[in-house]
């Protein structure tokens, strides 16, 4: 006895599509990003690299091939689990190594082993192929990738940005900060996070020391502050979702947080320190309708003029006999 066949078309395809099966972020995992949002090239030497976050939510590119654990020296093997990167030695016998100790623009580390300096040059070799065709112009190290923030702009280009007790550089001015979550069209979504219900405050804070460093001069800097608003809210601006994919769970990232750790040597060309236009208004006008005073918001504060007590009394004069009935 035989079983029925599929039916098929006549040029033998299925006459049914098999439903196709759609990937998904499990709901427990530290990192959402896809595999397409790691990707990337390194801005000195041109080479491919693979971009992960550490347990303290701070970037690494990585090599992005596997190397064998006894080719690479102990200090310098790195594992990546759940789309995390760690620095140690998972006891497998692949590791990962970081883009920095490869790179052909940098200086290079006297513990690289035979193995790691012959794929050193064969990135070298690459770097000059891509710089003799035209397809790639290096760019020194320490060049910023954006034009530098003036100390004296109204709308900072990349605002300084606190919220879960640290502060962070922003890649785009607070307004224009978008959603690095997937649609349902695998297009990314292009609502910005910021809710106007719910805004963050521009203040004048100070910088502080950070990691470790020497105390700074007392200087004063415009950080658009968010430690006001709830946990929940801190925690979507952190991941950087609109508010539609904020309880997504199942929605995966398309790019990178562009999220950056705040420091202030590294990003002194960054610091305003002036608030933008719309916060000094809204403060003035604070100032100006106190409850103490008999001021309405849209009152309009004049200069007061400098007058002799002559003339001061004879206009008190004046007006005296006009409104004496």
């Amino acid at each position: 006895m035989h079983s029925t066949p599929p039916a098929r078309h006549w040029d033998g395809t299925r006459t049914t599509t098999r439903r196709a099966r759609s990937l998904g972020v499990a709901p427990t995992s530290p990192s959402r990003l896809l595999r397409t949002g790691q990707k990337g090239h390194c801005t000195a030497c041109g080479n491919p690299v693979e971009w992960y976050d550490r347990t303290g939510h701070q970037p690494i590119s990585l090599h992005p091939h596997e190397l064998a654990s006894t080719t690479v020296p102990t200090p310098c093997r790195w594992h990546v689990s759940t789309g995390i990167a760690h620095p140690a030695d998972d006891g497998t016998p692949w590791c990962r190594i970081p883009h920095l100790l490869l790179c052909p623009s940098r200086t290079e580390p006297p513990q690289l082993t035979p193995h790691l300096g012959e794929l050193r040059r064969r990135l070298a070799l690459r770097t000059r192929r891509l710089i003799d065709t035209g397809t790639f112009t290096p760019t020194p190290a320490g060049t910023p990738t954006t034009p530098p923030t003036k100390p004296d702009t109204c709308r900072p280009a990349r605002p300084v940005v606190q919220l879960l007790y640290g502060r962070y550089l922003a890649t785009h001015p607070v307004e224009d900060i978008q959603c690095v979550a997937q649609t349902r069209k695998r297009h990314r979504c292009t609502h910005p996070i910021l809710d106007p219900t719910q805004p963050g405050t521009w203040t004048l804070l100070p910088t502080g020391p950070a990691n470790g460093q020497r105390a700074l001069p007392d200087l004063l800097i415009a950080v658009y502050d968010l430690s006001a608003l709830p946990y929940a809210e801190q925690l979507r601006w952190c991941t950087q979702r609109c508010l539609g994919h904020a309880s997504a769970a199942a929605a995966p990232d398309l790019v990178r947080a562009g999220w950056e750790l705040f420091d202030p040597l590294l990003h002194h060309q960054h610091i305003a320190t002036r608030l933008p236009a719309t916060s000094r208004h809204r403060t003035r006008l604070i100032q100006a309708w106190h409850p103490c005073n008999s001021l309405r918001p849209d009152t309009t504060v004049l200069p007061a003029h400098r007058e002799t007590s002559g003339t001061t009394d004879q206009h008190s004069e004046r007006g005296r006999h006009q409104h004496t009935p």
